[in-house]
């Protein structure tokens, strides 16, 4: 029987910020599913930053959003209507059609999950999903991470950042400094997560923060908000800092091109290494990171905190909300109740 569900389109490209109205809200009816496909019922869905170049219609490494059409993203739900024998009705998925209440879609797009005991399917979104690798990637594999180096990291309350500054300190760094949005992000950073220094980078120019906090330079700068913050770590590596590039959020919503770091110069000298990355390219760790953060998360050595949003109807606030950092952790918009109870 066709089912009744909602979903989320696109109906305005943003000038600067997104704003509610850049969305429409609409009821949609979804079929049986044909041979080789699966009818999911979604669970949990996923707002992210890169979701923003989405919105704009330029090349990019990922597709943009089109006028009209629903939108994606990462969500996790469950099959209630299967037409594919490799995912029987109760199977767990983790699949591309976010934004939605259900999805309709071929077997092959959706990969089979088993239930976490204790915890929530949401954290296939977030500390063991894309958020995760990425964080563990960028610091070991692109950032080449070695024991005793001095780590900072921007962004560092967020999805990525709080896990990127947690498995330095668990591999055994010699500082790590985060840099964050508020004085309470900055308590979590220190008592919660035990980074060695944080900062509100709203208290002064980046780079006399940066000194302060981390008096004898830098080895490793992972970067998710670029701008200000990468041209004071820049001037704060030591010779032969790594810095991964993640994202650059503080220009995400800029309508001119934002000027590049001007000591650019220092990288010559330093011999710095700058490169930016995307976390698909680096699915060969995939095994290797889910074993390392399955063990912290098992033995308590890891914090991943996420915050959650109930419902549809309140997807668009959240992507803008975590778009401003109303987020601490990884922001989730929950659609239907877990069936893992957690």
């Amino acid at each position: 029987m066709p089912v009744k569900s909602r979903e989320i389109l696109l109906a305005a490209r943003p000038d600067g910020e997104p704003v509610e109205s850049d969305f429409r809200l609409v009821p949609t009816e979804l079929p049986d599913p044909e041979p080789g496909q699966v009818l999911v019922r979604n669970l949990v869905m996923s707002v992210d930053p890169y979701m923003r170049g989405r919105m704009n219609d330029v090349p990019s490494y990922v597709p943009p959003w089109q006028l009209g059409e629903p939108v994606d993203g990462g969500a996790v739900g469950e099959v209630i209507a299967s037409a594919a024998p490799e995912l029987p009705v109760g199977s767990l998925v983790l699949h591309g059609l976010g934004w939605r209440e259900h999805a309709l879609l071929p077997a092959a797009q959706a990969r089979r999950l088993e239930p976490l005991e204790g915890l929530s399917s949401s954290r296939y979104l977030g500390v063991l999903g894309m958020p995760g690798l990425t964080a563990y990637a960028g610091l070991f594999e692109v950032g080449a991470f070695q024991p005793g180096d001095a780590v900072f990291v921007s962004g560092a309350a967020g999805a990525v950042g709080s896990l990127v500054g947690q498995f330095a300190r668990l591999r055994g760094a010699g500082r790590v400094v985060g840099s964050a949005g508020s004085a309470d992000k900055v308590r979590y950073l220190t008592e919660e997560l035990s980074f060695d220094a944080a900062f509100d980078y709203h208290d002064g120019p980046v780079r006399t923060l940066l000194r302060e906090a981390a008096p004898d330079g830098i080895d490793v700068y992972f970067d998710n908000v670029g701008g200000e913050h990468l041209e004071a770590a820049i001037g704060a590596f030591r010779l032969r800092g790594r810095a991964a590039l993640c994202g650059a959020i503080s220009s995400y919503n800029d309508t001119e091109p934002a000027p590049g770091p001007r000591n650019l110069a220092l990288a010559i000298g330093k011999r710095l290494t700058l490169r930016g990355f995307l976390v698909g390219d680096h699915g060969q760790l995939r095994d290797e990171f889910a074993g390392a953060v399955r063990g912290w998360l098992r033995s308590g050595k890891l914090v991943a905190r996420e915050t959650v949003t109930i419902g549809l109807d309140n997807a668009v606030p959240a992507f803008i909300g975590m778009l401003r950092g109303a987020n601490t952790g990884k922001m989730v918009v929950r659609l239907a109740d877990d069936p893992a109870g957690a």
